[in-house]
């Protein structure tokens, strides 16, 4: 196959530069979803049902995996939130797009962020979600996260070819120190993902105030 210049000037002028990741890897949208409580801010969090198989009774944002059918990374966080908070779209509203999270095990998140015009009418979903709680804004701009390292040890299969990469003794026993923050609440810990996206969330709010 013979290429030249100008076929890929030609070919990379056509398209947008998006996020380098494994085609196998889960994508999926959260929404941060902000509500006035008691003329105050708050940001709501879920506490996913004990029936879950996977990670049951931790905190998270609303959301789940991007179906095919939805038409766009935006359109799955809101839909993810009203089936798990039993709302419509006239009840919630989009401010804006957060960076995108790229992670080594739960493939790329899109968060958004937006409010909930009608909290009243929150039901959640007894399926997937065992309580829903709030915690204020202000409580958030004014207490850092707690941060510790998760430390991550990689090994290669069996058939992983050192012998073709020089420096190969330096590869054969890695560590990534991953920093995790925690949030604590009342008797919530909120951790993992979901602070990583919150911790983001509030240094954009504090870098304009």
């Amino acid at each position: 196959m013979s290429v030249n210049i100008d076929q890929i000037k030609q070919l990379l002028a056509k398209r947008d530069a998006g996020v380098l990741k494994d085609s196998r890897a889960l994508k999926s949208a959260v929404f941060v979803p902000i509500i006035e409580k008691d003329g105050e801010l708050h940001i709501l969090f879920e506490v996913r049902s004990k029936q879950l198989s996977r990670q049951p009774g931790e905190i998270c944002f609303p959301g789940g995996k991007i179906d095919a059918t939805d038409p766009s990374e935006e359109e799955t966080a809101k839909r993810e939130l009203c089936e798990e908070l039993g709302l419509t779209d006239a009840d919630i509203t989009t401010i804006a797009a957060l960076d995108v999270l790229v992670t080594p095990f739960r493939g790329t998140i899109f968060p958004f962020v937006g409010q909930i015009l009608s909290p009243e009418k929150i039901s959640p979903s007894e399926h997937e979600v065992e309580e829903v709680f709030t915690v204020p804004l202000s409580f958030l701009l004014e207490n850092e996260p707690k941060m510790y390292n998760m430390n991550i040890h990689f090994e290669p299969d069996d058939n992983f070819p050192f012998d073709r990469i020089p420096n190969r003794e330096a590869y054969t026993k890695r560590t990534h120190a991953f920093p995790e923050f925690f949030y604590f609440y009342d008797q919530y810990v909120i951790w993992g993902l979901t602070a990583r996206i919150l911790q983001h969330f509030i240094e954009l709010v504090k870098s304009d105030i």
